[in-house]
């Protein structure tokens, strides 16, 4: 297995163990003070030293990570991604008779899901639940981390019309079988036992399917991958791996990873909330600078703006743009909208052109067909709370929010070098 091969690897095996934000962020929050970063508590008062790194989490689903540099630095250099997938959530009493035969689970759906490749694939279930106690309520993180429920596909003979466009509800089509018979109360009592709390303490959960399709390198030459997640934990990864790697320079490094990009950003864990700006404003406080030196500081600032972008999909190259066009294994994205959907502008772009070429990590563009409009992300609406210049990029990847997305393996080592070169500046 070679070095790139490696990396994709790690990443794969990253996401097999980090089902849900929750434990995509836990995760990483043990790697990260194994390797000496020390954690923060938004609640209590921050003491910082100079050349020492530190962690803080928001809503267990929302991390952020830095350096502080011992010598005077310029700015920061920032780089923000995000932990959350589409998904089916578990709702409130979710368990629903059918005919009298089956317990079924009733769901609802979690950002801009592909519905079609849910069906007839192993699923199952992890999130959080909190339990109460003497001492007050506890937050437990969840996972039943077995084959537990399918949503089954009607067949042919059924719908004879099934491969001719066809459209599915998410309240009708898409709920999964979670057992025979019609006992209620079994979903809340195998909750409690994979929780190991008992079923009269818990409380309220967050809980979200998740597909069992194991990842896979494949390929004439091994040069792709398949995986759950991809979008966005790929860049999520490479960037809390850069940023344990990277070595002091002239900014503090800084990385954000939200939560609910999916859904518009809008929650006090997503990018539109005040957690980067506070983060920001903490540290300088902590390291006694007055409002004029924090505002020189953000103005020498950069920011990486890394979410995933489409990579052309071999039997629809019409839907890609003309000339702008990603591919898998094209090197890391710059991402373009004249719509501001993306943040980069000509310097933004120049500046990381520069950076990359200078490393020799290889990149290309990427702009939406015309007549297509795409998906927003996080680079706008982070910088709407801290005013920076940034660059929107990305790896291009197939089936985009489907769960089970592909990408090229060489762009995961590509990503992880152009974020420690940016973290290291």
């Amino acid at each position: 297995m070679n070095e790139q091969e490696q990396m994709t690897a790690d990443l794969c095996s990253f996401i097999a163990k980090s089902p849900t934000q929750f434990h995509a962020v836990e995760n990483m929050e043990l790697s990260l003070k194994e390797n000496g970063f020390l954690p923060l508590d938004e609640k209590e008062r921050w003491r910082i030293e100079k050349g020492r790194s530190y962690i803080v989490t928001r809503n267990s689903s929302a991390l952020a990570t830095f350096r502080v540099p011992e010598k005077p630095f310029k700015g920061f250099s920032i780089v923000s991604a995000h932990t959350d997938s589409p998904a089916f959530k578990v709702k409130t009493e979710p368990e629903v008779t059918s005919s009298g035969l089956y317990t079924v689970l009733n769901t609802e759906v979690y950002g801009g899901l592909l519905m079609a490749p849910w069906f007839d694939r192993p699923l199952s279930i992890a999130g959080r639940v909190y339990e109460k106690g003497k001492g007050g309520i506890t937050e437990k993180l969840v996972d039943f981390s077995r084959d537990l429920v399918l949503i089954p596909n009607l067949a042919i003979h059924m719908n004879r019309k099934v491969n001719e466009n066809n459209s599915y509800s998410a309240q009708k089509d898409m709920l999964p079988i979670l057992a025979e018979g019609i006992e209620k109360g079994r979903f809340r009592k195998a909750l409690a036992e994979a929780a190991c709390c008992n079923v009269e303490d818990l409380l309220e959960y967050e809980l979200y399917l998740y597909s069992r399709t194991p990842a896979s390198i494949w390929g004439l030459n091994n040069e792709f991958f398949s995986a759950p997640k991809i979008d966005d934990l790929m860049c999520a990864y490479t960037a809390f791996r850069a940023i344990e790697d990277s070595m002091p320079g002239d900014y503090m490094p800084i990385l954000m990873l939200f939560d609910n990009e999916e859904t518009g950003s809008g929650t006090k864990q997503g990018a539109l909330s005040d957690f980067l700006p506070l983060v920001v404003s903490r540290i300088a406080h902590a390291l006694c600078m007055d409002e004029e030196e924090r505002a020189m500081k953000t103005a020498a600032s950069f920011s990486i703006s890394a979410d995933n972008c489409h990579a052309m999909h071999p039997n629809y190259s019409e839907k890609c743009d003309i000339t702008n066009k990603a591919r898998m294994n094209g090197g890391v994205a710059i991402k373009f909208s004249a719509a501001q959907k993306y943040t980069t502008d000509a310097y933004s772009a120049s500046y990381l052109r520069a950076l990359m070429d200078e490393n020799s990590i290889p990149y290309q563009y990427f702009a939406n067909h015309s007549d297509i409009p795409g998906g927003s992300t996080l680079g706008n609406l982070a910088t709407e709370k801290l005013s920076i210049p940034t660059v929107d990029i990305g790896a291009a990847q197939l089936a985009m929010h489907s769960p089970y997305e592909s990408a090229g393996v060489r762009d995961t080592e590509a990503l992880y070098r152009l974020f420690k070169v940016f973290f290291s500046r």
